[in-house]
């Protein structure tokens, strides 16, 4: 398929730049796969939108402050960096920028945490080494920043966004970006989920920035999907395949659970515990093992959760799903509402 053809115009003023307060009050527009129809709701009717055999899969990842803003010690200018991870000698794999070409061991003054410029890589990533003792998670979180995506006040964090970029069950810090079908559950959402009957179960993908990153070749097969650090324990499989031997839905809450659990199950057709890295580009025409139902938000033009979208709900109810959306003034992207596929 074209990528043209997972391109639209969407008005600036339908990027949510806030999130909805309280978070559960979102818009959830929902698509019946079988009927071909498309319903309005608030994402506060999920529990009776779902049956009581269903099983959710959360992805519980934590956001970590991963945007670094410094100065560089020699010259006094301005050094931006994103921390994509940690590697095994304890230095931090990082996406830099600033002016000038800094040099091989000078050192950045973040908030007052050096760091050590040890090797520079292709595309502004960066080798860097904290001159410190402490742990990645606590250095990020004194020194670090939430690093919210450029259309969303052009990255720029305020007070609400430490606690509003985070899903309320978030506990394994390494994403650098939110698993945001995630941010519209609320303890409340839960407790009556659970008086349903309907309970749910953790997966992990830390987040890189490869999930976000536009499609920008003219063939979506041609588009390669950066590897993510994935996990599904022995114990949610075994949730979840009580529950479908129930006749319950599996329901991937988000794009990033949805990848897991299709990574989980690719190898041998059945879902079976999994840890490791994944790349797994999920495009029309692949055959869902593990997911029947989806829990998303709505996603930029000509990017690869676009394309997983339509490979779930059919591309043709994608397409009028995202007129509909625009028509009726739906809140996109990381902090707008959100669709459930069924």
């Amino acid at each position: 398929m074209l990528t043209s053809a997972f391109d639209f115009d969407l008005p600036v003023e339908l990027i949510a730049q806030h999130p909805v307060v309280p978070r559960d009050q979102s818009r959830l527009m929902v698509l019946d796969r079988v009927q071909g129809t498309i319903r309005h709701h608030l994402f506060t009717d999920l529990p009776e939108l779902l049956a009581p055999e269903d099983v959710l899969v959360r992805n519980r990842s934590r956001v970590v402050p991963a945007r670094l803003l410094g100065l560089r010690e020699e010259t006094g200018g301005a050094w931006e960096g994103l921390f994509l991870r940690l590697l095994a000698d304890g230095c931090w794999e990082v996406l830099a920028t600033t002016r000038g070409k800094p040099s091989l061991g000078e050192l950045v003054d973040v908030n007052g945490l050096k760091l050590r410029l040890e090797a520079k890589g292709v595309d502004g990533h960066w080798t860097v080494r904290p001159i410190s003792d402490e742990t990645m998670p606590v250095l990020l979180e004194r020194c670090g920043q939430i690093p919210l995506p450029p259309y969303i006040r052009k990255g720029r964090e305020q007070p609400e966004d430490r606690l509003r970029y985070q899903t309320v069950y978030a506990v394994e810090p390494g994403s650098v970006a939110a698993p945001t079908a995630g941010l519209h559950f609320t303890n409340r959402i839960f407790d009556r989920l659970n008086q349903r009957g309907i309970t749910w179960v953790d997966a992990v993908l830390h987040v890189g920035l490869g999930t976000f990153r536009p499609i920008k070749v003219d063939q979506i097969d041609d588009h390669v999907l950066h590897e993510e650090w994935a996990s599904l324990s022995p114990q949610a499989v075994a949730t979840i395949r009580q529950r479908r031997e129930a006749g319950g839905r599996v329901v991937a809450v988000g794009t990033t659970s949805t990848r897991t659990l299709e990574t989980a199950a690719a190898a041998s057709g059945e879902l079976e515990a999994f840890e490791g890295p994944t790349a797994l580009y999920l495009k029309p025409g692949h055959d869902f093992r593990a997911v029947d139902a989806l829990i998303t938000n709505f996603h930029l033009p000509k990017s690869s959760l676009l394309v997983l979208v339509a490979a779930l709900a059919g591309y043709d109810l994608m397409r009028s799903a995202y007129v509909e959306a625009i028509a009726r003034k739906y809140r996109f992207y990381s902090y707008g509402d959100a669709m459930l596929i069924l």
